[in-house]
Parts: C-alpha cells; structure tokens; sequence
C-alpha cells in the first residue's frame, strides 16, 4: 500500500492499535544480555484487510497477526499503534516506533530512506469506479479526476499517467477518503490495491462499484520497514518471517483473510 470509522459503509476499512512501545529513541526494547524483547511498530489502521480496528479499537488483520505470528516464534513482545501513514514513516526514521506493519509496498525509492524484510505478500493494482461508469481502463483516466491514498503506489501510478502536477488527481490520507470521493461522484475512480478493494466490494455488495483491472500495473510486494542501517531488528524479523513461511502460517493468516494463498517462499 502506500491505508485506513468514517461512516457504516467505510467501516470494513476503520482499524486500530496492536504495536510495541519503543523504549529508546532509536532501539526496540532489549534484555540484560542485549538480545531484542519487545518490538514498537506503527500502522494506519484504515486498510483492511491488512489493518483495522475492531470494536475494542484494537488493531487487527494480516500485518497484526502476522506480525504477532513472528514475535510468538522469535519470543519476542509485540505492539501495534495506530499512528497514521505520514507518523509512521517519520516515527520510524526518529526511532519514536521500531518498525511500519501497513502493508508496505517495496520500492526502490523507499529502500533508498528505510530498510525492508524479504516480500509476505504480493499485489496488484486495481481500479475502483461506480458500476455504471464507461471506464475500462487505466488509460480512460488521463484527463479524469482520480482518487489515491497520498504517497502510495496507487498515488504514483496516477502521477505516472496524469504528471505529477495534475490537479485531477485527488490524494488523501487514506484509502476509505478516497473511496467515497468514487462514491459522492467527486472522482470518476480510485487507484488502490487489490485486496483491499475486494474486501470493501465483498462487505458493500450494494455500493454499486466495480473494479478494473489493467496490464500496465506491475505486481507489488509488501514487506516490513526498519529505520536504515537497523540491521538486528532487520535480521530477526527475516527469521521470523522465513519460519511462518515455512510452518504454514503464513499462508493460514492470508487465507483466513483474503481466500486464497500466496507461493512466497
């Protein structure tokens, strides 16, 4: 992504806390000898499946559950705070949270300011507008209002058609805004990722939307963001990672979830 109750309709999307308290300005919380315990790590909990919040306002989806799956097999304490995308990013660079769970596409440009795990899940772009709307692809929006969530991938893919000075593209601090700017008629459509669509069309059957998909979005991955250079943290969150992936846990949270199962290895 590059996320996430605003209204009934948009609740599927509304997500909250379930993150580690940093101890140190830069450091994860550590034991006398050294080794990691605890784990702070930030999200914006608007974008389910991935994260939301549930009744209690405890936030929940794929990157808590996958992100507590780790701790359980690393011993490691974790936490999970709904802080918002812009927060997280800064809170992670100034150490205030050790890592971002939001689901986080890798790209080149974000690995040039933080650092990344190995991929959990793969994604695609997909187009979002009303059932009755004559678009049918990524192309028919060049000259059309276009609703993104600020700084992700859908964000960029607008630019790259439209130019990033264009002032029809519509850019929010999550994904659910844009959503209702496609559903108030403000924006001919929104550019968001896959599963995230899907889950807001399965729980709004009525919305009176539908989704296009298009050939130019390449796949993305998503993975979990460290501060630069943040290489102990980075190291345990792989072994972590690499042993859901091999126990099957993995695949059992994202298909709890979505349905279906990836072949990340």
């Amino acid at each position: 992504m590059f996320k996430k109750s605003i209204f009934k309709i948009i609740a599927p999307f509304a997500a909250a806390s379930m993150i580690l308290a940093a101890c140190g300005s830069d450091d994860v919380k550590t034991g006398a000898d050294g080794e990691i315990t605890k784990i702070v790590a930030g999200t914006e909990a608007t974008y389910a499946p991935f994260e939301y919040l549930d009744e209690k306002g405890n936030v929940v989806g794929i990157d808590a559950e996958i992100l507590a799956a780790i701790g359980e097999e690393m011993g490691v304490e974790t936490e999970i705070k709904n802080v918002g995308w812009d927060p997280m990013l800064a809170q992670v660079t100034t150490g205030e949270i050790d890592m971002g769970a939001a689901a986080i596409t890798i790209t080149e440009d974000r690995k040039k300011a933080y650092d990344f795990t190995e991929p959990y899940y793969e994604a695609s772009l997909l187009i979002v507008t009303k059932e009755d709307s004559k678009i049918e692809s990524l192309k028919d929006l060049k000259d059309e209002k276009v609703a993104v969530q600020l700084n992700t991938t859908g964000h960029i893919a607008a630019q790259d058609l439209q130019g990033k000075g264009s002032t029809k593209i519509l850019a929010y601090e999550n994904f659910s805004v844009a959503l209702t700017e496609v559903l108030n008629g403000s924006a001919q459509a929104a550019i968001g990722d896959n599963a995230v669509i899907l889950e807001y069309i399965k729980n709004n059957p009525d919305a009176g939307l539908k989704t296009i998909e298009d050939k130019s979005f390449e796949l993305d991955y998503f993975g979990y963001m460290v501060k630069k250079g943040n290489g102990e943290l980075l190291d345990l969150l792989d072994e972590g990672l690499q042993k859901i992936k091999d126990n099957g846990k993995l695949d059992e949270i994202i298909m709890k979830y979505t349905g279906v199962t990836q072949e990340l290895k």
